[in-house]
């Protein structure tokens, strides 16, 4: 455990832990729920916040074009994420930026 007691773990898209059957029951009641039907009561309460994307919170004439060499397995995996990974990969950047000035 980290000085934080903050516990990370990874998780493998392309490998991911085994259910058993009580857990797949309770995935599939799930997926048959309407929104409106799931208890989200234990959320924290969000009062006046939007869900917005990561993007959308930086200015459009803040960003910079540059070039920049990435690692081919890394470049593969955020482009296999589908259309915009590269704002996924600057919020990625953003989110290291953040933790690296706390």
């Amino acid at each position: 455990m980290s000085e934080s007691h903050t516990i990370r773990k990874t998780f493998d898209l392309t490998n991911p832990p085994k259910m058993d059957a009580k857990q797949r029951r309770r995935l599939e009641a799930l997926a048959q729920m309407s929104d409106e039907q799931i208890d989200t009561s234990d959320l924290p309460d969000r009062p006046n916040r939007q869900w917005t994307r990561p993007e959308a919170l930086i200015p459009s004439e803040n960003k910079k074009q540059v070039t920049l060499r990435l690692d081919a397995d890394v470049l593969a995996f955020f482009r296999s994420t589908g259309k915009r990974y590269q704002s996924r990969i600057n919020a990625v950047l953003r989110e290291y930026v953040q933790h690296q000035k706390r």
